[in-house]
């Protein structure tokens, strides 16, 4: 059976950089353009009257702020992958983006080639970032580690998984793929994805390694 191509709306200001990213998408047989707006409330109107994937966005909006778009389609619609394309690279844009939903992070210079990778990176449950990005996101965890009180006593949070999550995670710490652990829980790897994207975004972390490194340490795993 023939997958459906990925469904992805685009939120950019720039007349030159929204038909570049047009393009990107209408040419790649595997994606579908599901809308483009130049502001939030173009974009407002294609979230509500459209179902799509993925939304790529910019965040510097001439009528309000596209991280406030990233946390509505975040809370309204959590099996869409939100990925930022922008200018901006400094720490306040992207640690803000992420904690309003974001799971996804490159600078608006990046080549199709990598567009289209980061995106299929995004729905296989991956967190793309750009070089510098990810350097802004290191510095912020540094930042945050210097200013929090004493040293963290494994086993000592809460737990903030739901008991869903806690039993994939334990999967995932075992090496499983999704398609495995759909298999062993009943449920579709497109389920198992959904969890995982939740599991990342509420232990703040992007890839499974960080996801089991970090509920190690919270003694969130069983041994």
């Amino acid at each position: 059976m023939t997958e459906q191509p990925i469904s992805i709306i685009i939120v950019e200001d720039e007349p030159e950089f929204r038909r570049r990213f047009v393009q990107i998408v209408e040419n790649e047989p595997s994606m579908k353009l599901a809308g483009a707006a130049s502001n939030k409330r173009e974009a407002q109107s294609i979230i509500d009257r459209e179902s799509f994937d993925v939304m790529l966005i910019d965040l510097g909006l001439p009528d309000g702020s596209g991280i406030d778009l990233i946390r509505q389609v975040s809370q309204k619609k959590p099996d869409v992958d939100i990925m930022v394309v922008t200018v901006f690279g400094d720490e306040q844009h992207v640690v803000s983006s992420i904690e309003a939903g974001a799971t996804g992070y490159i600078l608006k210079d990046s080549a199709p080639a990598d567009v289209i990778s980061c995106i299929r990176l995004l729905r296989a449950g991956g967190s793309p970032v750009s070089p510098v990005v990810a350097r802004s996101v290191l510095r912020a965890i540094r930042n945050r580690m210097s200013t929090t009180a004493p040293a963290r006593v494994p086993g000592s949070e809460q737990n903030p998984l739901s008991a869903r999550e806690t039993e994939i995670l334990q999967l995932l710490a075992k090496g499983m793929s999704f398609n495995e652990i759909g298999d062993i829980l009943g449920i579709s790897p497109h389920t198992v994805t959904a969890h995982i994207k939740k599991i990342y975004r509420k232990l703040a972390v992007h890839s499974r390694g960080e996801a089991v490194y970090e509920a190690t340490q919270m003694g969130l795993l069983k041994n």
